[in-house]
């Protein structure tokens, strides 16, 4: 059937293909090609393009071209053909010219990187180093002193749809990697990869890629099935250890000597001039008590209920008499504003309202920070402050989970983490639950008991890392 623009007069395709991507204004063959590249990225459903006969078998096709196995069966030839896999004749770390080292999750994974990102430039001084992170934690990234370069890579939700975030990854490697032919690309994370880090890896063409084996622990032998053939040489440690250890132990298996194993968090004279006239303007003065409350996580069944985080701080105004700063990215607003309306007095609400660096230059000011198993419990470490953790992992829970106070803890610093006494039903070695549920079983008594032992501790100020 033939359509016209009314207005014009001009042919036009019907709507179904306009809706499938085909553009007048094209030849039909890029037209068709365009069509393809939206549905391999998921822009485009199945049900728009291929009669239901076929669909189960498209869908098996276009998932089979996101796994491991088709990309070392695409991948290498055409890596072979750009010279992106030369053979090395030299392994150790030291003698690496260009490293690519991927890091896509959050801020506390970010912070808990910045040993292994200044051990790694101790090892490699002249290598040029490119770091990959998500761009939520790029304000923390751009300042790093131990990198040549920081790019961004949008990992979005974990459910985001794989056919599209293959491609993009593709696309990434393909615009800012191959011509940098890096020697080596390292994967330091421990855990799930939850955002295509090792996909990233491989997609760069380094000949060398290095990473913790999908077999460390039974969640990512799960999730990560068949990333160890995309990795050229795999840590199989599956030990429970904190995460900045699992960092250096990756230096250590190239060969490095990590020496050092303090957080970092770099600053420039903006963020500290905005904390001091935070400070001022709320009238904090010479050795006054700033403590520090983290309501939000980025998960629901990490926030403790934020009713008792009003009581807490009713406890805190009342036996300490301190300033409170209320510290949070831009989902905690509201639960920043809860607290500044029913605490009141001697409160700083800065939940949503500042950036990374600017809430870290505020927590070098505090003495010690009450928060849920979230980025700013990691960010205060790195700043100095002292640090009561609230876990949702039940005690006598898996070591190894990605939740464990084992593999996450504060680092650093004078500490506490208070977890339930055990998990609650259904639940059993962690907590499985979307919504709070085992955090639910930690009382504001047994948080404050902890804050009153770190502050006997040190009254005088905050706590220097080390």
């Amino acid at each position: 059937m033939a359509y016209r623009d009314g207005a014009t007069g001009i042919g036009v395709p019907p709507p179904r293909y306009i809706a499938l991507g085909y553009s007048p204004n094209l030849p039909l063959r890029l037209s068709l090609k365009r069509t393809v590249v939206r549905a391999f990225q998921g822009e485009l459903e199945l049900r728009e393009l291929i009669p239901k006969p076929l669909r189960t078998v498209a869908v098996s096709v276009l998932n089979w071209l996101t796994t491991p196995a088709a990309g070392l069966r695409f991948g290498e030839p055409l890596f072979r053909l750009l010279g992106l896999r030369p053979k090395l004749r030299e392994r150790k770390l030291q003698a690496a010219k260009r490293v690519l080292v991927i890091r896509l999750d959050g801020i506390g994974d970010f912070v808990l990187t910045t040993p292994f990102l200044r051990e790694l430039r101790r090892n490699a001084p002249r290598a040029w180093i490119t770091l990959i992170v998500n761009p939520g934690v790029l304000n923390l990234a751009e300042l790093c002193p131990y990198i040549n370069e920081v790019l961004t890579f949008e990992r979005r939700a974990r459910t985001a749809r794989r056919r599209r975030r293959h491609a993009r990854a593709l696309k990434l490697a393909a615009t800012r990697l191959w011509a940098r032919r890096f020697d080596m690309a390292i994967v330091p994370r421990w855990g799930v990869d939850y955002y295509h880090a090792t996909y990233l890896a491989y997609f760069s063409g380094a000949p060398r890629r290095v990473g913790y084996s999908e077999g460390v622990w039974a969640r990512k032998q799960e999730l990560n099935a068949g990333f160890d053939r995309l990795l050229t040489d795999v840590l199989t440690d599956g030990s429970a250890k904190h995460e900045v250890e699992h960092g250096l132990d990756v230096l250590r298996f190239l060969g490095g000597e990590p020496v050092e194993a303090r957080l970092e968090v770099w600053l420039n004279e903006e963020d500290r001039s905005f904390a001091a006239e935070v400070f001022a303007r709320h009238g904090v003065e010479g050795d006054e008590p700033v403590f520090a409350l983290a309501p939000g996580a980025g998960t629901p069944k990490k926030r403790w209920p934020i009713e008792r985080f009003v009581e807490l701080g009713r406890l805190l105004l009342q036996e300490c008499n301190p300033k409170l700063v209320i510290v949070g990215g831009p989902d905690d607003r509201d639960l920043g504003d809860r607290l500044e309306a029913e605490l009141g007095r001697n409160v700083i609400n800065l939940a949503g309202r500042t950036t990374l660096r600017q809430a870290a230059a505020v927590l070098q000011r505090c003495r010690l920070i009450v928060s849920n198993d979230s980025g700013p419990l990691h960010l205060a470490a790195a700043a100095g402050s002292a640090v009561v953790g609230i876990s949702c992992h039940p005690m006598g829970g898996t070591a190894r989970h990605e939740y464990s106070p084992v593999v996450y803890r504060p680092w650093g610093v004078p500490q506490a983490v208070v977890q339930p006494e055990q998990a609650r039903a259904p639940c059993q070695d962690a907590c499985e639950w979307k919504q709070p549920h085992c955090i639910l079983g930690i009382s504001v008594q047994q948080v404050w008991h902890e804050v009153r032992r770190l502050l006997a501790a040190n009254l005088r100020g905050p706590w220097s890392p080390g």
